[in-house]
C-alpha cells in the first residue's frame, strides 16, 4: 500500500487560520466534500465521535485524526498544513499545524489499521515534517507526502 493510493491531489490544502479544533473539523468536512464527494456534515460528525474516545493529536505537530463512515467505499485521506498551529489536546501538549486525516468505511478492519500505520510511519519521519512545514503550496505537499512514503516503505 501506498500513501498515493489513499491521498487524492485535491485532498491537500494550506490554510493559513484555523481558530479551533472544532473549526478544523468543519474545514475538513468541506475538504471531504470536495475531494470525494463525503457529506460534511456526517464527516464533521464522525470527527467528532472519534476524538471524544481520545485526542488524536500524536506529538511533535502532527494529528492523525481518523473516523469510520458509510460513505467511502475504501480508506481515503485528507492532509492539511496549518500556518498556525492550534491547540488539539496532543499528547505532549503542543499545539498541532500538520493534519492528516483519514476515512474508512465501516466495515474496513485491516485496511484502515494498515493505512492508519502508513500515515503514522511517514508523520513521523522528522525530514518528511521538515520539508511540509516549508512549503505551503498543495502539488508541493502532495509531492513530499508521496515522495515520504514510498522512501518509508522501501
Amino acid at each position: 500500500m501506498e500513501l498515493v493510493n489513499l491521498l487524492h491531489p485535491k485532498a491537500v490544502r494550506f490554510v493559513g487560520q484555523i481558530s479551533s479544533k472544532k473549526r478544523l473539523f468543519q474545514e475538513l468536512g468541506d475538504m471531504a466534500f470536495s475531494a470525494y464527494g463525503l457529506d460534511s456534515t456526517d464527516t464533521f460528525n464522525a470527527l467528532q465521535e472519534r476524538e471524544n474516545l481520545g485526542a488524536t493529536g500524536v506529538g511533535r505537530g502532527v494529528a492523525l485524526p481518523h473516523a469510520r463512515m458509510e460513505a467511502p467505499e475504501s480508506v481515503v485521506g485528507l492532509f492539511m498544513r496549518l500556518e498556525k498551529p492550534i491547540a488539539f489536546d496532543s499528547v505532549d501538549k503542543q499545539p498541532v499545524d500538520l493534519i492528516f486525516a483519514l476515512f474508512a468505511p465501516k466495515e474496513a478492519g485491516v485496511e484502515h489499521l494498515k493505512s492508519l500505520a502508513l500515515v503514522s510511519r511517514t508523520m513521523r519521519d522528522e525530514d518528511v515534517c521538515a520539508k511540509l512545514r516549508a512549503n505551503s503550496d498543495p502539488a508541493t505537499l502532495y509531492s513530499i507526502l508521496s515522495v515520504g512514503a514510498n522512501s518509508q516503505a522501501a
